[in-house]
C-alpha cells in the first residue's frame, strides 16, 4: 500500500505571499461556514485538516474561529424571526457541530501529519465527539435552560411512530414493534456519534486524494516510497475495540442507564465494524483489478443484498473477524486502478 513518488530534487515549500494567505483563509472561511449551515458539516474536518497541512496549525485554529462566528452570523437572521426554542434549537446545532466536529477535527491534526492509521485517528476523533457533544448539552442546559438531547429525543420517536403506523395499517402487529421504539429512543446517542464518524471518514478519504496532502507527504518524507495511509481501503480498527463490543453486548442483561450507555456503545461499535466490513471489499474488488465498470457492479451488487439485510449482516461480521484475522494482510500492496469509488 504505497505511492511511489519519484524526486530529482528535494521539495521546496512556496513562498507564500500574506497577500495570498489572507485570500486563502477568506475562501477557507466561507466555504466552512456554509458547511456548518448546510448538510456538508461532513466535510469540517477536511477543510480544518486541509488548512492545517497547507497552512499551519495556527491557521487552523484560526480558520475555526472565523468559520464559526461567520455561521452565526449566517443563521442569525432566521434565528431572530424565529421563536426562542428554535433560534436555541439552531444555536445548540451550530454548537454541537463545532464542539463535536470541528474541534476533535482539529486536535487529531497532529495526528494526521504524522501518518498515524486510519483506525486510531478516527477513533481518537469519535471519543473527542462524545465529549463535544456532553459539553454541548450542559451548555445548552445552563445558559439556554433547553436540552438538545430530549428535543432529539422526541423527534425520533415521533418519527419512528409514524413509520410503525404505517405497518401497523398494513396489517402488522403492533406488539412486534415495542422493542424497536424503545430501543430506538434509547439510541439517539449513538446515530448522533454515527454522523460525526462519517464526517470523519469522508474527510479522511478525501484529504488523502488532495494534492497538498501529498506534497506534504513528500516534504515530510524525503524518501522515494511514501505510504499515504487515508485510502478507505486501509481503514482497520484498533483491536480494543473489542472489548467495547463485548461490554455493548451485554446491555440487553441490564436495566435503566447502564442499559442505555450499553446499548449506544453496540450501535456505534457495530456502525464502525461495519465501516471496516466495507474498507475490506473495497480491498478486494481494488485486488481483483475489476476496473471501473467491474468496481460499479460489485459496488451496485452489494446495494441489493444491502437492501434484502444480507450485506449489513454479512459487512459486520467480516469486520469483526478482521480484527483477529487481519484478511487483508496478504494484499497490502498499492493497485494503479485505484478508482474514485471509495
Amino acid at each position: 500500500m504505497t505511492e511511489t513518488l519519484q524526486q530529482d530534487e528535494p521539495v521546496a515549500m512556496p513562498v507564500r505571499t500574506f497577500g495570498k494567505q489572507a485570500r486563502s483563509m477568506a475562501g477557507y472561511a466561507l466555504a466552512t461556514a456554509l458547511m456548518f449551515v448546510s448538510p456538508l458539516f461532513v466535510f469540517i474536518p477536511a477543510s480544518l485538516l486541509h488548512c492545517g497541512i497547507r497552512m499551519g496549525r495556527r491557521a487552523a485554529l484560526l480558520l475555526l474561529v472565523l468559520s464559526t462566528a461567520a455561521a452565526a452570523l449566517l443563521i442569525y437572521p432566521a434565528a431572530a424571526a424565529a421563536s426562542a426554542a428554535e433560534a436555541s434549537a439552531s444555536y445548540g446545532f451550530l454548537l454541537g457541530l463545532f464542539l463535536a466536529i470541528a474541534v476533535p477535527a482539529l486536535a487529531v491534526l497532529p495526528r494526521v501529519e504524522r501518518g498515524e492509521k486510519f483506525g486510531r485517528v478516527l477513533l481518537s476523533a469519535l471519543v473527542l465527539s462524545v465529549v463535544g457533544l456532553a459539553v454541548t448539552e450542559l451548555t445548552m442546559r445552563t445558559f439556554a435552560h433547553v436540552s438538545l438531547y430530549a428535543a432529539q429525543v422526541a423527534d425520533v420517536h415521533a418519527q419512528t411512530a409514524v413509520m410503525v403506523g404505517q405497518f401497523v395499517k398494513a396489517g402488522y402487529p403492533a406488539d412486534r414493534f415495542q422493542f424497536l421504539q424503545k430501543w430506538t429512543d434509547l439510541c439517539v446517542p449513538a446515530s448522533l456519534l454515527t454522523a460525526a464518524a462519517t464526517a470523519f471518514v469522508f474527510s479522511l478519504v478525501m484529504l488523502g486524494r488532495l494534492r497538498a496532502w501529498r506534497d506534504f507527504l513528500v516534504r515530510r518524507t524525503p524518501d522515494a516510497v511514501i505510504a499515504n495511509p487515508y485510502r478507505f481501503r486501509y481503514l482497520s480498527l484498533p483491536e480494543w475495540l473489542l472489548f467495547a463490543f463485548v461490554i455493548g453486548g451485554l446491555s440487553p442483561l441490564a436495566s435503566g442507564m447502564l442499559q442505555q450507555v450499553g446499548a449506544n456503545i453496540l450501535v456505534i461499535t457495530l456502525f464502525l465494524y461495519l465501516l471496516q466490513g466495507l474498507a475490506m471489499f473495497r480491498m478486494f474488488v481494488a485486488a481483483t483489478g475489476a476496473g471501473p465498470m467491474g468496481s460499479l457492479f460489485a459496488w451496485m451488487l452489494l446495494g441489493i443484498l444491502t437492501l434484502t439485510g444480507i450485506a449489513p449482516l454479512l459487512l459486520c461480521i467480516a469486520g469483526l473477524f478482521d480484527s483477529f484475522f487481519d484478511f487483508r494482510h496478504f494484499n497490502r500492496k498499492d493497485h494503479s486502478d485505484e478508482s474514485h469509488s471509495h
